[in-house]
């Protein structure tokens, strides 16, 4: 999921960027660079318990006030200084795009079309490495 996930972020980030202040190769570097990291971060809450901040994102809970929302946007941010890109563009460009690739993200989540049937947000436990997932899956399972 994580890499269907890595491309949906590259292919909207590459598309709503593409009239910044970057070359079209540092505006793919820039995305590629940002769908990166915002993934990582994205199994890095996964991993040290932030399950509820990830559901959060992705069903429609407070986007300002979501620290995983945060990260991405800063994220966003670094990657688009070191493509070239000046501090104040750089935070102007992810307060526009991030908000718009989070939305598209969501979107797989809440879709019922036959092609996004992997992206289910209760199907997030399974990918916590190890015995995580599968305690979390079984506690569900009491409730």
């Amino acid at each position: 999921m994580f890499d269907k996930l890595k491309s949906i972020a590259m292919q909207k980030l590459v598309e709503k960027m593409a009239s910044n202040a970057l070359s079209g190769d540092a505006t793919s570097a820039a995305a590629e660079q940002g769908s990166s990291a915002i993934i990582e971060s994205i199994k890095s809450k996964l991993t040290g318990g932030g399950l509820e901040q990830v559901t959060a994102l992705f069903s429609g809970g407070d986007l300002e006030n979501n620290s995983l929302f945060q990260e991405a946007k800063q994220k966003m941010t670094d990657a688009l200084q070191s493509n070239g890109m000046s501090a104040e563009d750089a935070q102007a460009e992810a307060e526009n795009t991030t908000p718009d690739l989070i939305a598209s993200l969501k979107d797989k989540f809440a879709s019922s079309d036959e092609a996004d049937k992997d992206f289910d947000l209760s199907s997030l436990t399974n990918l916590i490495p190890g015995n995580a997932g599968d305690l979390l899956n079984k506690a569900k399972s009491l409730f």
